[in-house]
């Protein structure tokens, strides 16, 4: 429960912090590493937060 609450406001940092990619229309294939890197963090706090 208090895990689940911690990555629901991780989540809502990472929106407020961090930039969105989708939003710019990155190619993934052309991302580099920290862009990667970064993705990945957004994809596991999300996942865990739902």
């Amino acid at each position: 429960m208090i895990k689940k609450q911690l990555f629901k406001i991780t989540a809502k940092i990472n929106k407020a912090v961090l930039p969105s990619y989708t939003k710019k229309n990155l190619d993934i294939s052309k991302a580099s590493k920290f862009q990667m890197g970064l993705i990945a963090w957004r994809y596991f706090i999300t996942k865990n937060a739902l």
